[in-house]
């Protein structure tokens, strides 16, 4: 999230390398579900050693790199695998909050490298099927040369602030009521302050100034990178676009509606604002 790096304990690489010691932690996935082992409410990444020599049939396979030395991997299932006893498949935005901050970064790295592999097995120019490129995470098309890397997908999200209060929204894809910051995804030829002018503008009709940087925060539902910023209201008076953001109000620390936990970056920026 915003204070957090995927590289304190994770050294990524695409070759395995020798200095790899122990058993494997192997990131599962069967459709949008990661496969967990479940101590007592206590879900945990499995090893290569917790399957006792079974074979996992898969779609795809990719190294990592190592997390505290120990050699990574993801595996993408097929449908039909039944998950060993003490195991189950959760859907890993579930897990937030639940994993080892670093473990869910990686495990979100691990769910973009499924997902881009699924989404790039044939050349989308030729139509081709494609192979792994020696010694990069890409995809290469033998017949028309083409490469394919993997796909990241910038979005803001922004804190409106007008004097006390922040701008809060509900989605219509939300829970009920269920409000968080604005947010959306860069469209060609923006900037990132652009991109978040227009969005305001767009969901809720205002105008902003004194766009800042807050943080970023990597996103893997499916590929996103959610860009933080913090801006201040200009002008004009609410009216949501009805298709996106039904509700929208500004808030202050003693009116808050349920909202995102702290440990996003929605989270981070309502915290910041209002509490700092």
């Amino acid at each position: 999230m915003a204070d957090n790096s995927i590289y304190n304990r994770y050294v990524p690489a695409v070759i395995p390398q020798d200095s790899g010691t122990g058993p494997a932690c192997m990131f599962i996935f069967s459709s949008s579900k990661i496969l967990i082992k479940d101590d007592l409410g206590h879900p945990s990444i499995p090893a290569s050693s917790d399957f006792n020599g079974r074979e996992l049939l898969c779609t795809s396979r990719q190294y990592l790199g190592e997390l505290d030395g120990y050699p990574c991997y993801c595996l993408d299932l097929d449908d039909k695998f039944i998950a060993p006893a003490d195991m189950i498949f959760k859907d890993l935005r579930s897990l937030l909050g639940q994993l080892q901050q670093d473990i869910f970064l990686l495990a979100g790295r691990a769910f973009q490298i499924v997902n881009w592999n699924r989404m790039n097995k044939f050349c989308g120019k030729c139509g081709t099927l494609t192979e792994p490129k020696q010694g990069e995470l890409a995809k290469f098309c033998p017949s028309c040369q083409s490469v394919y890397y993997t796909r990241i997908s910038p979005a803001v999200i922004v804190a409106v602030v007008r004097d006390d209060k922040i701008l809060l929204a509900h989605n219509k894809n939300f829970r009920p009521n269920w409000f968080s910051v604005i947010a959306g995804f860069v469209e060609p030829g923006e900037t990132f302050e652009d991109c978040v002018k227009r969005e305001v503008m767009e969901e809720v009709g205002i105008e902003v100034k004194n766009i800042r940087y807050f943080g970023s925060e990597p996103w893997p539902f499916p590929d996103s990178l959610m860009v933080g910023f913090i801006a201040e209201y200009h002008s004009g008076e609410i009216i949501v676009d009805g298709q996106e953001i039904d509700v929208a109000g500004w808030y202050g620390r003693d009116n808050l509606p349920p909202r995102p936990a702290n440990h996003t970056i929605a989270g981070q920026l309502i915290e910041a604002v209002l509490f700092k």
